[in-house]
């Protein structure tokens, strides 16, 4: 018999307890699954699938990133003769072209995205390179958006792995006047004492235009080599970034200008003109030119930009220790250019005052001017141009530091102007970025998308801001500064050499104020600017009583320095604006009379002569206290304003020119519809724009309404007022008191109309029309502006609005006490 197998009880028991433990715990497990299984249904794994195929639109206004541009081939023919005869048949301002441009293709597409705008696009082919092999076109469309895209549907695939590919364009466009694009202009040239009207061709591609003349990929980041060829008519003369070499076509009345490729660059750079222009020349290791009209040329008008030019590129190739890249740097003086400079590579386009200097009738301010301007653009050639911001959101990277290096450059070229960088850029950067509406230096990138969100970003805080983040720092004495004596004080922020304002406990701004009065000069100059301008701001924001604010101008009348005064000035200024309409400007006139006095007596033996101070801040002062003592009613400016006039009617025209500005103003102010009259044929007849540029400000000091109405509509009428000086002369106008309502309504008028005819962002004339906007009422006119008007210029719209209703409850809190204090210091 076999043996058997046994176990104890114990044993037995307890394997009795794990089966049945493991058989709860499995018939649990079995529950859970099935409550998850409910709730969470199980998914079958994904079957593989091809890639997908690009067919159609990116997702966002940006260009997809699969195609590359490497190169463009780009020919333009414009049709138009450059002298004007009386006989227009065979006059024509449309341009023709065609465009090949190589792109590396990096995934598999059946769709080509470029951008193009305001161009009819006639012929589209796609070629891979190696091959020559054509791909059929299915079709291609023009999306009239705020895309620009012209889609181009194939039939077959683009092979992606970096596969080469050639899409051709040919193309026709219109040479508007609209200064965007390829545009036209005209200037009136003297020939035997004859006035002859010359045409000319220009461009302006900067930031999204570069569209508007030939198909491409118009983004900064998007660089490539560009090979220019301009064809145009005998008698004119094409430039563009690089050099270039003229042929004839043998039998037609044409020339073909071809130019060497350029560096790597963005389409925003690019540039071209076609002109009868001359030019000066000065050779060195890079080839300087200087072109403008003939006779500006011929009366010397270039000289002195181009001596400065080759200062400032020296001095920038020094300490940047890189030399500027290309061979030559064409400039050139336009007639009409709606931005004051544009750093197109290798050649940079100038308004006419911003080249030009004509010693006879520009004034000192127009000589610093050029040489501001030059060494702006310049430092482009660097921080801009070799170095790119990879899309506009970071464009403070490129004014910002431009902006600051025109002040480095131009001390070559012997202007020191860095104490004047408080004044003019960290000032006027404070007070736009104390707006809740402004905005960071720095946006993330899908927050700029349209033409007008880029515009837009060309503000304050993007060129004068430079890279620091502004705020408030609020000095209180504690008790371990233990001042010695009751009569000390505190000042923080010595020089301004930190990016923020400083405010004090009421005690040490009264202390500091009787510093002033004691003794100015123990505060160091920038501080006794920079200590008005904080007083007053900090005031504007509610955490400063504004009488103190106020008090610190009274030292003035024993101040003879340009930078406290400015800055008075300046918020004084918003002050009048706020209360100019109000029974408060009275008393404003009376205390700014009795402070300029002083001011005036100083600087009055050099008036009286004809005659500056050799400062160069002094002369500035000189026009300050001319302009704030005839327009506050003291009578012997007013007097000497009209005698000088006077002269000038009777032919004799003594006034300096750094005084013309101011004076032309008073006396048209205090004069009558012939002064105006004068005023105004004067300025038609001048040919140095820094003198057109003083008549035109001066003929907007009129008090006669209908005088400023009639201006106003010469804004619109190109032959009396050029389209580049449309904002600037509407919001001179503005700014007098008897004008802004009428500049108002106006620019209300023909919002849409300004914007599409003149190609230009309203921000800036928003901003100049609206300034004084105090009233409920004055709110409800903005805030009904149509909706399609309000997309133009919805950022500038939205500081308008945030700025108005601050002036409002400002208004409304300070008025009287203002009154108050202003009635006392009588």
């Amino acid at each position: 018999m076999a043996e058997g197998t046994g176990m104890s009880k114990a044993l037995a028991g307890g394997i009795g307890v794990l089966t049945v433990s493991s058989v709860c715990g499995l018939v649990l497990m079995t529950v859970m699954y099935k409550i998850q299984i409910d709730k969470f249904p199980p998914v079958s794994p994904p079957t593989p699938t091809k890639p997908v195929i690009p067919t159609g639109l990116p997702p966002t206004l940006r260009l997809p990133d699969y195609l590359i541009p490497e190169s463009y081939k780009v020919f333009l023919q414009p049709y138009f003769y450059s002298a004007i005869t009386n006989n227009y048949t065979n006059q024509s301002f449309v341009f023709t072209g065609n465009s090949t441009v190589r792109v590396k293709c990096m995934k598999l597409s059946k769709s080509i995205c470029l951008h193009v705008h305001d161009l009819n696009v006639t012929t589209v082919e796609v070629t891979k390179s190696d091959s020559n092999e054509k791909l059929v076109v299915s079709g291609y469309k023009i999306h009239q958006n705020e895309s620009n895209f012209l889609e181009i549907q194939l039939k077959e695939t683009m092979s992606g792995h970096g596969t080469y590919y050639d899409i051709f364009t040919k193309f026709e466009g219109e040479l508007l006047n609209n200064l965007a694009g390829f545009y036209a202009s005209w200037y009136t040239k003297n020939i035997k004492a004859e006035e002859v009207e010359e045409e000319d061709q220009e461009s302006l591609l900067k930031p999204t235009d570069a569209r508007k003349v030939f198909p491409c990929f118009d983004e900064p980041a998007l660089k490539a080599v560009f090979h220019i060829t301009v064809i145009h008519r005998p008698g004119t003369s094409a430039l563009s970034n690089e050099i270039g070499v003229k042929t004839e076509i043998d039998g037609e009345e044409w020339i073909v200008t071809t130019f060497e490729k350029t560096p790597v660059m963005s389409t925003y750079l690019l540039a071209f003109t076609v002109s009868d222009f001359t030019y000066i020349s000065k050779s060195s290791s890079t080839n300087i030119h200087i072109h403008a009209r003939t006779e500006a040329i011929e009366a010397g008008h270039a000289d002195y930009a181009i001596q400065v030019t080759e200062n400032i590129l020296k001095y920038y190739q020094n300490i940047f220790g890189l030399k500027y890249p290309l061979k030559k740097i064409d400039q050139i003086a336009l007639p009409d250019i709606s931005a004051g400079a544009l750093e197109n590579w290798g050649f940079i386009s100038y308004q006419e005052s911003g080249l030009l200097y004509d010693k006879k009738t520009a004034s000192s301010f127009d000589q610093e001017r050029v040489a501001t301007m030059i060494a702006h653009a310049l430092a482009h050639q660097w921080f801009g141009n070799l170095v790119t911001m990879r899309w506009w959101n970071d464009l403070w990277l490129n004014e910002g530091f431009a902006t600051y290096m025109s002040y480095i450059g131009v001390q070559d070229a012997g202007w020191d102007l860095r104490d004047l960088i408080v004044l003019r850029e960290i000032q006027t950067a404070f007070q736009v970025d104390s707006l809740n509406s402004s905005h960071p230096l720095s946006l993330q990138e899908n927050y700029i998308q349209t033409s007008a969100e880029i515009i837009d970003l060309f503000d304050d805080i993007t060129y004068r801001k430079v890279g620091i983040n502004t705020f408030l720092i609020s000095v209180r004495l504690w008790p371990h500064f233990e001042l010695k004596d009751k009569d000390d004080w505190l000042l923080a922020n010595v020089n301004c050499t930190g990016f923020f304002r400083v405010n004090y406990d009421e005690e040490n701004w009264n202390k500091l104020r009787m510093q002033l009065e004691r003794n100015h000069n123990v505060i160091p100059l920038i501080n006794r600017g920079q200590l008005i301008d904080d007083a007053f701001n900090i005031a504007r924001g509610h955490r400063l009583n504004v009488t103190i604010a106020l008090s610190l101008t009274k030292y003035l009348i024993n101040d003879t320095e340009y930078i406290p005064w400015e800055s008075a000035l300046k918020n004084l200024d918003h002050l009048i604006l706020m209360f100019d309409r109000s029974e408060v400007y009275g008393p404003i006139m009376k205390y700014l009379r009795k402070q300029i006095t002083p001011l005036y007596k100083h600087f009055e033996e050099y008036t009286l002569n004809g005659t500056i101070p050799e400062k160069h801040t002094e002369q500035y002062n000189q026009v300050n206290a001319i302009s704030v003592a005839c327009s506050s009613g003291f009578p012997e400016c007013i007097e000497m304003a009209k005698s000088l006039f006077k002269d000038y009617r009777n032919g004799t025209n003594d006034i300096h020119p750094n005084l013309r500005r101011a004076i032309y103003c008073s006396a048209i102010a205090s004069g009558d519809e012939y002064d105006w009259e004068f005023a105004w044929k004067e300025y038609q007849r001048a040919t140095v724009t820094a003198e057109k540029d003083k008549l035109r400000y001066a003929l907007t000091c009129t008090k006669e309404i209908w005088l400023l109405n009639r201006y106003l509509q010469y804004t619109l009428d190109p032959s009396k007022i050029r389209k580049m000086d449309l904002v600037s002369t509407i919001s001179y106008i503005a700014k007098n008191v008897a004008g802004q309502p009428l500049a108002w309504d106006f620019v209300r008028g023909h919002w849409s109309y300004i914007t599409q005819e003149y190609g230009i962002s309203l921000g800036s004339l928003l901003d100049a029309v609206t300034k004084r906007f105090s009233t409920d009422v004055e709110l409800e006119e903005v805030l009904e502006q149509d909706e399609d008007d309000q997309a133009l210029a919805a950022r500038a719209l939205e500081q308008v609005i945030e700025r108005t209703e601050a002036n409002i409850k400002w208004v409304k809190e300070n008025k009287q006490i203002v009154k108050e204090w202003f009635m006392g210091e009588l």
